[in-house]
């Protein structure tokens, strides 16, 4: 069986640094790492007094694991504009959270290697539980300032409207 349906002569999968990140309608910029999408459904054990010595087990509560984004500190504000929401400093007693607007749902894209979306997840209910403005700064470091949000979350699940598509091929001149 092929793996791939539409692309049948494909046999790579996907590669996992072409996505991008949605939230109010737009692409937050410079998103460079997204954690992984990960539910864990606790199981639940039981047995009857007259069962064998081992245990049943049946499906009890799942949870959503917190979604780590990071990106290259920049101008955009986006990041500590949604952190704000849950705590905004010496904005006056009564009004630190925003109860309103503090959660929002966001697309995660992963794309093909010409930049065609190849699968979508929808994450529902997130909000900030942790913000990281900077990253330590050192003089004889080497690397990129890192900015960090981890959002909690009430579920994700994939958009089945994003299909494969077809590939394109290119002919030489």
């Amino acid at each position: 069986m092929a793996q791939f349906s539409v692309n049948a002569q494909r046999f790579d999968p996907y590669k996992n640094f072409k996505f991008r990140v949605k939230w109010d309608g737009r692409y937050v910029a410079g998103v460079s790492k997204v954690s992984a999408l990960k539910r864990t459904t606790e199981p639940i054990t039981h047995r009857e007094g007259g069962d064998p010595s081992t245990e049943r087990k049946s499906p009890g509560q799942t949870k959503y694991d917190a979604i780590t984004l990071e990106r290259g500190v920049t101008h955009d504000v986006e990041f500590e504009r949604w952190a704000n929401k849950i705590w905004n400093f010496g904005s006056g007693l009564g009004s630190e959270v925003s109860l309103a607007d503090f959660r929002k749902d966001l697309i995660i894209e992963v794309y093909n290697e010409a930049g065609q979306v190849v699968k979508a997840y929808k994450v529902y209910r997130c909000w900030v539980s942790e913000y990281q403005a900077l990253p330590e700064l050192d003089a004889g470091a080497n690397a990129v300032a890192i900015e960090t949000i981890k959002l909690e979350n009430e579920g994700w699940e994939r958009d089945y409207d994003v299909t494969e598509p077809t590939e394109p091929s290119f002919t030489e001149p």
